[in-house]
Parts: C-alpha cells; sequence; structure tokens
C-alpha cells in the first residue's frame, strides 16, 4: 500500500500536461484554463483620466491653498466621461472633471470637489493638494506588449473582465480533458428502475460526473458493466476510444467478481498502484495504457462503496485532472489547519478521512462532524459536508479542541 502523499505525486507524475490548443469565444471561456500567454494590446489607462469628481488644476496654481487663502481659478470647460477635453488648462485656470474623465493637456493634478466651492465660472480651492493627486498615468496599469495574463491561469469573472477590457475576443484554451466514466457490478441499477431485494443504485456515476465537471474536465458517463470480464473489456475498449482518462467504480479489490485489474492486463496497461493506505478508500488502480500517437491515457479504478469513491476522486483524481486541464499551479487537495468541535477517532493504520463541516470563525477554521455513522457505505450523511479531516496514520484519536489538517471538498 502507498502512502496518500507518495500516491498523489506518483499519479501527477504519470498525469501529462496538455498540448494542444483551441481558441473559444470570450462569451465561452468560463471555467477554461488559459493556454497561452496573452500580450496586452493597449495601454492601461489608455489615458491620463481622473479618479475621482473635482476639477483639473496646474499644481503650481494651487500651492499653498487653505480655506483662509483659498486660490481663485477660472473655469473653463467641463469633462463629461468619455469626451476628450477641448482646451487647455492654462494659468489661473481649471477644468471640471469627473471620474475616468481624461485629463486635459495643461493639467497635472487633481483637486476632489469636496475640498472647493463654486462661484459662477470661478472655483475657489480651499485645501492644497499633492502634486499629480487623484491622477492615473497612461500605462502606470499595464503598456502595450507587456504580459496581460499568463498561460496555466482558470478563467474566472476578473480574468474575463481583463480579457474583455483588452478586446480579446477569441481565447487560447487548452481542450478539457474528456473522461470516461462506469460503474461495475451485477447489483447496480439505474435511479429510475424498481428495487429488487439485494440492488442497489448506482449514485456512483452521478456523483462522478459531477465532480469531473468541478474539476474542469468533461464528464462521458458509460453506464452499468456487469462483471463479467468480456463486458468489462468490451466497456474499457469503448472508453479508450473516446477519452483521456477512464474512471471506474468497483471491480478492484480481491473478491470473486473483481476484474478490472486482470482485464488491464489483458489489454496491454501497466498497473502501478493497486491500493493505497488510506481509509476510506483503500482498493485504487491506476494504470496506464500505451501511448498511441499521443499522451497514454489515465486510468483510475476506484473502490465501489460511494465514500470511498468520493474520497479517493477528491484525494487523488482530481488533482490529476487538474492537472490534465492545463493548470499551471495548485492541482493538489487544499488541506487547511482547523480546530476540531468533536474527538476524532482512526484505527491508526491509514490515513483516515472523517467527513464533515468546515467553517471560518474570527478565531480561525472550525471542523465539526457529521453526525451518524462513518462507513464507506453510508452515503447519507455526507450531504451538507464540505470537508475531510485528516487523521494521520499512527494516531488513534484527535481529541475536541486540538488542531486537525482538514481537506476542503466543498463550498
Amino acid at each position: 500500500m502507498l502512502p496518500a502523499a507518495e500516491a498523489e505525486a506518483k499519479i501527477l507524475d504519470l498525469m501529462p500536461l496538455p498540448t494542444e490548443v483551441e481558441l473559444v469565444s470570450l462569451n465561452t471561456c468560463l471555467g477554461r484554463v488559459l493556454a497561452k500567454a496573452i500580450p496586452s494590446p493597449l495601454d492601461f489607462p489608455h489615458w491620463d483620466n481622473s479618479a475621482m469628481d473635482g476639477y483639473a488644476v496646474r499644481y503650481e496654481d494651487v500651492q499653498g491653498a487653505s480655506a483662509g487663502q483659498p486660490k481663485v481659478l477660472t473655469l473653463t470647460e467641463t469633462i463629461p466621461a468619455g469626451r476628450s477635453p477641448q482646451l487647455l488648462v492654462g494659468p489661473g485656470q481649471a477644468a471640471r472633471i469627473l471620474t475616468g474623465s481624461m485629463l486635459p493637456a495643461g493639467a497635472d493634478t487633481i483637486v476632489i470637489q469636496e475640498v472647493t466651492q463654486r462661484e459662477g465660472d470661478r472655483v475657489l480651492v480651499l485645501e492644497t493638494p499633492a502634486p499629480q493627486q487623484f491622477v492615473r498615468h497612461k500605462g502606470s496599469f499595464c503598456r502595450a506588449g507587456d504580459l496581460l495574463m499568463a498561460p496555466g491561469l482558470s478563467i474566472g469573472g476578473p480574468e474575463l473582465a481583463v480579457l474583455a477590457s483588452a478586446q480579446c475576443l477569441q481565447v487560447p484554451v487548452f481542450p478539457q480533458p474528456r473522461v470516461a466514466i462506469l460503474s461495475t457490478g451485477d447489483e447496480l441499477v439505474m435511479p429510475d428502475a424498481p428495487l429488487q431485494p439485494g440492488q442497489i443504485v448506482d449514485s456512483n456515476q452521478y456523483a462522478l460526473a459531477a465532480l469531473v465537471r468541478q474539476a474542469g474536465a468533461v464528464p462521458l458517463p458509460l453506464g452499468i458493466v456487469p462483471d463479467q470480464p468480456q463486458a468489462l473489456r468490451a466497456a474499457i475498449q469503448s472508453a479508450l476510444a473516446q477519452a483521456d482518462v477512464i474512471v471506474s467504480s468497483g471491480g478492484v479489490s480481491v473478491g470473486d467478481y473483481d476484474y478490472v485489474d486482470e482485464i488491464l492486463a489483458e489489454l496491454g496497461a501497466t498497473l502501478h498502484i493497486r491500493s493505497v493506505a488510506v481509509k476510506p478508500g483503500k482498493p485504487l488502480t491506476v494504470a496506464t495504457f500505451p501511448a498511441e500517437g499521443g499522451a497514454a491515457p489515465l486510468y483510475f479504478g476506484l473502490p465501489g462503496n460511494p465514500v470511498s469513491a468520493l474520497v479517493t476522486f477528491w484525494r487523488f483524481v482530481a488533482p490529476a485532472l487538474r492537472k490534465r486541464s492545463g493548470l499551471a499551479t495548485s492541482w493538489g487537495p487544499t488541506f487547511v489547519p482547523a480546530t476540531t468541535r468533536d474527538a476524532l477517532k482512526a484505527g491508526g493504520q491509514r490515513e483516515t478521512y472523517l467527513w464533515g463541516k468546515l467553517t471560518a470563525t474570527p478565531q480561525g477554521y472550525e471542523f465539526g462532524l457529521a453526525g451518524g455513522g462513518h462507513n464507506s457505505g453510508n452515503l447519507i450523511n455526507l450531504a451538507g459536508t464540505n470537508a475531510l479531516a485528516a487523521v494521520p496514520v499512527g494516531t488513534k484519536l484527535i481529541p475536541a479542541g486540538a488542531t486537525v489538517s482538514v481537506m476542503v471538498v466543498g463550498s
């Protein structure tokens, strides 16, 4: 059994970075990963402009201004946002200016309106500003030709705003990895089927498809595969023909009907991992197939028990998909220190994950254990949780009030 950290490192080493690039529209690039560097086509700001409502003046005209000895300037024009100034600001003059408006020639400083008094076409300045106060200079944020965004960046709201501001209408992104999802087991049925004795609903197909989307990949649900070697072989071959990554659940333990590892070997796959020292989720198969003109497809055989399937996905599959999607950094799961409100018990032989709710408080993070049983088959009390407390190998008890490392798996 590989320790969790060693297994994660091995999996990330096996997972290649993407190399292909595709162009998508600005309107459809949300959530995608930038594939090429974006140089700025423009200066930001595009021109000198005002950061405040007030008056554009020459600094030398307003030095020494105070409420007792105001400086009196003549108003020449009003400059609304989006309109070019028409007049030069000369000695003893001022132009009314609004936030974002272009700075007129001759002016070098903005006096905010709160420290002025207006008398017809005269402006009384009642306070001395700092030189160049509230002037946003052309190119002070970014100059044309500078790097605007680097590859490997996930495109969210701020990134969309930057791309739109740069008039980047076609965005180079990495293709989203395609992930085939298989559920194995004669006992499995779809949610719309009437349950017979001994049968269970295939919840893994739905949970894994959702987690694949959250990891920035495209799920390809291929349904339920019976515990028959020929059917499993055909399903894996079909998945290989259409996916970059294959995720199956069930069939990787040591039972009489666990055929996954055997079929993978028959298909020429190299099995790199057979089990990991975590609970729940000990049975985990990770394999690669021979590359045929591209990257070798990566196969994840997850345990069939629903909690084990989700835990191993969060811990091992999601980091690999984040790397395969092209993200430059932050592939691995996020762990934060938290104070546990409950005693956390474990067997000590494997790294044990206990699910619950992580909350932020003024004193830091707190972790509350979900009620009910914590075993690999109890999916029910996972609802509403967002984190897994990690009890390390060799530890059987973390008392309430102690600090525990917590893996964030939801919002």
